[in-house]
């Protein structure tokens, strides 16, 4: 078996502290992919994907990427609901992923809804 150095043991202690973050609720924003059978047979996979591999590619600890079932809205799929702690949430419809990596760059990280994209907000509250 081979020892773990410690910058393995640095790894491991960023990763446990990020899920502890995200279980307390200690978090900024929160990203929910609406994933019914609509919005995967759309294209909602992808979507989550493109979330999941942007928050790791950039390290980022106080994003939470969640998952719902359908919306009631399944011509505009695939969407999104953004959440963040300091704004109502925005829901997003009609996705790809340019539009995700978008919404992710100025509203997740940025602070600034989409606009173009939006369907609604304050839609639904962010959990405390």
């Amino acid at each position: 078996m081979p020892k773990i150095s410690i910058q393995d043991l640095k790894k491991i202690k960023e990763r446990e502290k990020a899920k502890m973050v995200l279980r307390e609720g200690q978090f900024r924003a929160r990203i929910t992919v609406h994933m019914g059978t609509c919005g995967i047979a759309a294209g909602a996979r992808e979507i989550m994907s493109v979330f999941r591999d942007e928050i790791a590619r950039r390290d980022i600890l106080d994003v939470m990427l969640t998952n719902s079932g359908c919306a009631g809205l399944c011509a505009k799929e695939p969407m999104i609901t953004v959440e963040l702690a300091d704004q109502s949430p925005v829901k997003y419809v009609k996705l790809d992923k340019d539009k995700a990596l978008r919404i992710f760059d100025e509203h997740v990280v940025g602070g600034t809804p989409v606009e173009d994209y939006a369907l609604a907000r304050g839609s639904e509250t962010m959990a405390t």
